[in-house]
């Protein structure tokens, strides 16, 4: 989280980690509340909620490694759990390399994002939003 928070939520305002041992590594119950969002502790939390201030978006990140990736049930738990939430929700599944995606693929939701930490600097969009889109080719690269 690290190399994500900063680059794809610059300020924003981390609510909550979730650590296996502890169930709350971090937890700003408050901060959920004034976004509509009372949680039940023993709900299905996501890993990591990152409150996005700049886009106002609430960033639901789930470690492939610990509940496996945002498939199409899992995404409806978290709308469930989130439902009262004033912002829209942003859903991201996180993979240690794009290797590890290939196990996966195929159960990813759609209208959700995938990060991969070997390759920080991209997202994966599973989103219909954009059906094109142009980037600009760095010409040093074709020569």
């Amino acid at each position: 989280m690290n190399e994500f928070a900063p680059r794809f939520t610059p300020g924003g305002k981390l609510i909550y980690v979730g650590d296996t041992d502890e169930k709350f590594a971090h937890f700003n119950e408050a901060a959920l509340l004034d976004l509509g969002v009372s949680v039940d502790s023993h709900g299905k939390m996501p890993d990591v909620i990152i409150h996005h201030l700049k886009k106002n978006w609430l960033v639901l990140i789930e470690a492939v490694t610990s509940h496996g990736s945002i498939n199409p049930k899992r995404k409806k738990e978290l709308e469930t759990i989130f439902a009262n939430t004033k912002i829209p929700l942003v859903m991201v599944t996180t993979f240690l390399s794009r290797k590890a995606i290939v196990e996966y693929l195929a159960e990813i939701a759609w209208e959700t994002d995938v990060w991969v930490a070997e390759d920080a600097t991209h997202l994966i969009h599973f989103n219909g939003e954009y059906l094109l889109q142009t980037y600009k080719v760095d010409k040093s690269d074709t020569e």
